[in-house]
C-alpha cells in the first residue's frame, strides 16, 4: 500500500458485485488470460463489474467483448450461488478502486462458438497481456492465491462441462 494511503477497515466496504465466465472452447478448454496490471504473474477467466440494471448474463457477454473482442457465445449454466472473495490486505482501498473490500461474484459457463482469430485482447481498454487455452484443471495453479477457493468452487460446479463437442 502507498505510504501515503489511509487504511480502510474491512468491514466498512461492500463487495463488487461482478459477473465471471467460464468460457470453453470446443475441445473442453478454458480461456485464461494473463493480467497486464500485477506485478506477480497471474491469470484469470474473464470477470468484471456487473452495470445497473444489468442481468448477470448481459454483463457476461460485454465483459467478454471488452476483454476478449467477441461475443460469440452461447451461455450454458448459470452458478447457483454468488461466490464472494475478499482481497488480501495490503490490496484493500488500492485495488478495485479503493471502494471495495473484494468481489461477489455471480459465475456463467459458457461456450465459445468462433475460432481463435475471433479473439481480440488488443481492446480499447485491455486487461490481458497474452491469453491460451488449458485444460480446466491447470487453473488453480495459475491464479493468485486469494481468488483459488473461488475458482475450485467454479470448477466443480462446471467441471462436467469441460469436455470436447462435435
Amino acid at each position: 500500500m502507498p505510504s501515503h494511503a489511509t487504511p480502510v477497515p474491512l468491514e466498512n466496504l461492500p463487495y463488487r458485485p461482478c459477473v465471471g465466465v467460464m468460457l470453453l472452447n470446443k475441445s473442453g478448454q478454458i480461456f485464461v488470460g494473463k493480467r497486464i496490471d500485477q506485478t506477480v504473474e497471474g491469470w484469470q477467466l474473464p470477470q468484471g463489474g456487473i452495470d445497473e440494471g444489468e442481468s448477470p448474463a448481459e454483463a457476461a457477454f460485454r465483459e467478454l467483448e471488452e476483454e476478449i473482442g467477441t461475443r460469440n457465445a452461447i451461455l450454458l449454466r448459470e452458478h447457483d450461488e454468488w461466490l464472494s472473495y475478499d482481497l488480501p490486505a495490503h490490496l484493500v482501498g488500492v485495488a478495485l478502486h479503493g471502494r471495495y473490500r473484494g468481489q461477489r461474484q455471480k459465475w456463467l459457463a459458457m461456450r465459445f462458438r468462433g475460432d481463435d482469430a475471433e479473439i481480440n485482447i488488443h481492446t480499447a481498454e485491455p486487461e490481458f497481456a497474452q491469453w491460451k487455452w488449458l485444460a480446466v484443471d491447470v487453473l488453480p495453479r495459475l491464479v493468485v492465491a486469494f481468488k483459488r477457493d473461488t475458482y475450485a468452487r467454479v470448477i466443480a460446479a462446471f467441471r462436467d462441462l469441460a469436455a470436447p463437442t462435435t
